[in-house]
């Protein structure tokens, strides 16, 4: 990626990430995703996080071409996942007597990852405002948005937030790095929803905490760590992140089965189906053995239902709908209407262990279960299956 500029003071010098398939090792990224780092010239010369080590064999030279001889003074760790704080120790090498700035729980992680010596800490409190000449920086913490340390950082001359994780997206940046420069709706929103549900979403009583702290804040430009910088219309991205923070939702249903044989992959189409003549139009199913529990949490966040199906499997559930649960159980969506159904060959396992799950998770079960022993065929299902799309579409619909 080139040194771009987003004001006279303020550049951009992070990396595109293509080559790594899953994200936190668990979430595929087919198209990529950015590092995003900055560095703000002034007096005082401040780099705002850094990148991944090893997604960029000039981001050392970045900084220099742009400080064009010129100290760097300060570093600010928002955050210390190692995909914003890798170069850091590379950094120091080059800068050894630039300021680490940080709150207390970031040096204590400091010194867990890195071994660095307090010599180089400039602790922050939250609300801390440094002087670095022209403009001010102030430190806001957002605690669990998503690590215990995380904070914000806010130039106050330029109004530009520095906000970590929060606002970021999956996805590189193909070309410009605004949001101005992209169709968001087409080549970001899915990407930026997927990444919420998959990272962010088990927080979101701490995002509304967060944006809550920021109300009131000037913020003409939001730039995050990851995905397009926000220019042209940063009150879109807030306004998305409320929303998914406040489990708002379109309506629709997520149906997810695990099948060996097709029996259960059969009744997943007829309860979709029957949801359809229902009045249901935004219908997604899912065979979770084929398609990655990334997706399916986005959509499953999307819509406010979801139905979750499995054949028995060793007296259990399915181990890849076992997956789906646990990170259902993690997500803990809100305000979702659920369903359950099933097949087996003779004792209903896979049914009362989803059940079961539904229970522990608390999740808004409509009746009646709906399971067949063997085939799923009509004299088996028909009056179970008509009952429940009945009452679930019913439920949908008045879950807005």
């Amino acid at each position: 990626m080139r040194i771009a500029k987003i004001s006279e003071r303020i550049a951009y010098i992070g990396v595109n990430d293509r080559r790594t398939a899953l994200f936190e090792n668990n979430w595929p990224i087919p198209y990529g995703v950015s590092y995003n780092s900055y560095i703000i010239k002034d007096q005082k010369n401040v780099l705002i996080d850094t990148v991944e080590y090893g997604s960029d064999g000039e981001f050392l030279s970045k900084i220099a071409t742009t400080l064009n001889g010129a100290a760097l003074d300060y570093l600010v760790v928002n955050h210390m996942e190692p995909d914003h704080s890798g170069m850091l120790l590379s950094v120091l090498a080059k800068y050894p007597a630039v300021k680490i700035i940080g709150n207390a729980k970031t040096f204590e992680l400091l010194q867990k990852y890195y071994g660095i010596s307090q010599e180089n800490f400039f602790l922050v409190t939250d609300g801390y405002e440094l002087n670095i000449g022209s403009s001010v920086l102030k430190f806001v913490c957002v605690p669990w948005v998503h690590w215990p340390e995380t904070m914000v950082t806010l130039d106050l001359k330029e109004s530009v937030l520095f906000s970590c994780d929060a606002f970021g997206g999956y996805g590189s940046l193909d070309g410009g790095i605004f949001d101005s420069d992209y169709n968001f709706e087409e080549m970001f929103l899915p990407e930026m929803r997927r990444y919420y549900s998959n990272i962010v979403s088990k927080y979101n009583q701490m995002v509304t905490r967060a944006i809550g702290k920021l109300s009131g804040v000037p913020v003409k430009i939001i730039a995050p760590s990851h995905g397009v910088i926000w220019k042209e219309n940063p009150a879109k991205v807030i306004g998305l992140y409320s929303d998914w923070a406040a489990s708002k939702a379109e309506e629709g249903v997520v149906i997810v089965y695990a099948s060996m044989y097709g029996n259960t992959a059969n009744l997943a189409d007829q309860i979709g189906s029957k949801l359809s003549e229902q009045g249901i139009k935004n219908i997604r199913t899912y065979d979770v053995s084929r398609t990655h529990v990334s997706y399916i949490l986005s959509d499953i966040m999307r819509y406010n239902g979801f139905i979750l199906g499995t054949c028995a499997y060793n007296t259990y559930m399915h181990p890849m709908m076992e997956h789906l649960c646990n990170e259902i159980r993690i997500m803990s969506p809100k305000g979702k209407t659920t369903g359950i159904f099933g097949t087996s060959g003779w004792n209903g396992a896979g049914v009362k262990a989803l059940t079961q799950f539904a229970e522990e998770a608390k999740l808004n079960v409509i009746s009646p279960v709906v399971e067949a022993l063997g085939a799923p065929t009509p004299e088996k299902v028909e009056a179970s299956l008509q009952e429940f799309a009945v009452a679930f579409a019913k439920a949908i619909k008045n879950n807005m």
